[in-house]
């Protein structure tokens, strides 16, 4: 059995697919970034003068965040997940997110890989993850 789910109080996606599809006892969760129902994201601050600052910590937090939310609605929590594929546009900023990843997951957690990317669908975006989670059926 295959169903979509489309979170209704979650940004749209940017492109014609779904937050997360269950397949049987599995959710696969599409790449999330930090970005908000109204488009606005999470850990970016411009200035009257249009300089941009960016915060990794901010962003990763917001971005698990949305991941625990899509789960949540697929009938899972973050425990469930089993792989995690994280997309960095800086590696500079590997330490900042480390961090923050630690306030959520452990060495139980899932597995994970860290990538650098050349950019991500938003310029003001420094993070994406996607995901799998494991959910025995009853």
């Amino acid at each position: 059995m295959k169903q979509s789910k489309l979170i209704e109080h979650l940004a749209v996606p940017r492109g014609r697919f779904p937050h997360a599809k269950v397949a049987g006892e599995f959710i696969y969760v599409s790449g999330t970034s930090s970005r908000l129902p109204d488009n606005s994201f999470v850990g970016v601050k411009v200035d009257e003068f249009g300089t941009t600052t960016l915060d990794i910590a901010a962003q990763t937090q917001a971005v698990i965040e949305n991941i625990e939310e899509i789960l949540r609605n697929a009938g899972s929590s973050l425990n469930d997940l089993v792989q995690l594929t994280v997309y960095l546009v800086n590696m500079n900023d590997f330490g900042a997110y480390n961090e923050v990843y630690g306030r959520f997951f452990d060495e139980e957690g899932p597995t994970r890989t860290t990538v650098a990317v050349h950019q991500l669908p938003h310029p003001h975006l420094l993070i994406e993850i996607q995901g799998v989670a494991y959910r025995p059926q009853p």
